[in-house]
């Protein structure tokens, strides 16, 4: 297995060439279904974008806009319905409780708010713990999702510590989106739940006539995310499947030192405004995906992420620093020292294909963004 790992002045880069070659069994074909029967389910869109096709030098650029998914300004609400769906029915199956549940989960913003809306829809409650740097309008909107939140004055790990420990408690259960050993059930079933999201762009791409596939472009926090990504991706024959590309903060940069140094490492984190990639360490179940299936993975700077952000809003496109994230990789990835090298890697020609997923719409704060 040959494997590359370089450093420029702005640009840290991972690729793995093997990765096209794997493959893995795809999620449960029913999780599509089961949104699309939601009162509120609608596909969001996939908008090409010609300008900046021109500008990367590739035949067609789309963006999936997440910034109204169920009525929430991010795709998170996909894996939390899924997840408190299958975790409601299993405790109908396997206990006599018929109580209402607490869903206890920490956030940097979205997923928090998401497990607060389907616990008010479906008439549970939650307790969802926030870090340190999320903005008070994060935290108040899910507040007035009817959530019971808890601020404390640490990291997102330290927040997902406090939530486990208070998920201990009776008629309470833990909806996280990051996994670790002995903490994998429902951080799979929040990834089965993203897959919705990648099952639209099938679709989609397939009614703008738009042919073969070449790249996905896809920020990352933990991997949750990008392991559903690799997962729906990598199930296909390996001939038809496009390159996969993660994004993250060069501030929180744990996926692609890990991929480097071939294990998963926790790495300490900086201020970003990527707040929702400001994430340390890979989720378990994501990192067997992580390491196999993605082509690349590169980290970029906040300004990056600004810039992408700006140009989007003037094309149309509502996204936040984490939903940016994408363009700004690519544009990394495909410019300055090296660029050949990577455009190679990503085997990416005047007439590929790609899609930009923008997770998240640039919220009244630009520092609510979702945790991937």
């Amino acid at each position: 297995m040959s494997e590359i790992a370089s450093s420029f002045r702005t640009v840290q880069w991972w690729a793995r060439p093997a990765a096209r070659s794997w493959t893995c069994a795809p999620a449960p074909a029913q999780v599509h279904a089961f949104h699309a029967a939601l009162p509120e389910y609608t596909p969001t869109p996939l908008t090409e974008l010609p300008s900046l096709a021109a500008e990367l030098g590739v035949g067609k650029v789309f963006i999936k806009d997440e910034s109204s998914r169920l009525g929430l300004p991010a795709f998170k609400a996909l894996g939390a319905s899924w997840a408190v769906h299958r975790t409601l029915a299993e405790r109908a199956e396997h206990s006599e409780e018929s109580g209402p549940l607490t869903l206890v989960t920490a956030t940097d913003g979205n997923h928090g708010r998401a497990v607060a809306r389907v616990a008010r829809l479906l008439g549970q409650q939650a307790h969802v713990f926030v870090p340190q740097g999320v903005h008070p309008k994060a935290a108040a909107a899910i507040a007035a999702e009817g959530a019971e939140v808890t601020r404390i004055a640490g990291s997102y790990d330290e927040a997902v510590r406090q939530a486990a420990e208070a998920a201990a408690a009776p008629d309470a259960v833990l909806v996280q989106d990051t996994a670790w050993p002995g903490y994998e059930q429902i951080p799979g079933w929040i990834v089965e739940g993203y897959s919705t999201l990648c099952a639209e762009i099938d679709e989609q791409l397939a009614a703008a006539g738009a042919g073969k596939l070449d790249l996905v472009a896809v920020p990352v926090g933990v991997g949750s995310l990008a392991q559903a990504v690799v997962t729906h991706y990598r199930s296909r024959p390996a001939g038809n499947a496009p390159a996969l590309l993660s994004v993250e903060p060069q501030a929180a940069s744990c996926v692609i030192e890990s991929l480097a140094l071939g294990e998963p490492v926790s790495v300490a984190t900086g201020e970003t405004t990527m707040a929702g990639l400001n994430c340390g360490t890979p989720s378990s179940i994501a990192w067997p995906y992580l390491r196999e299936g993605l082509d690349a993975a590169i980290s970029i700077t906040d300004a990056d992420s600004a810039r992408a952000a700006g140009d989007l809003a003037a094309l149309g496109v509502s996204s936040g620093p984490c939903g940016a994230a994408p363009l700004a990789g690519l544009r990394a990835a495909l410019t300055g020292g090296g660029a050949d090298e990577r455009r190679t890697a990503l085997g990416l020609g005047p007439v590929s294909t790609v899609v930009l997923l923008s997770t998240e719409g640039r919220a009244a704060n630009p520092h609510s963004t979702p945790h991937h």
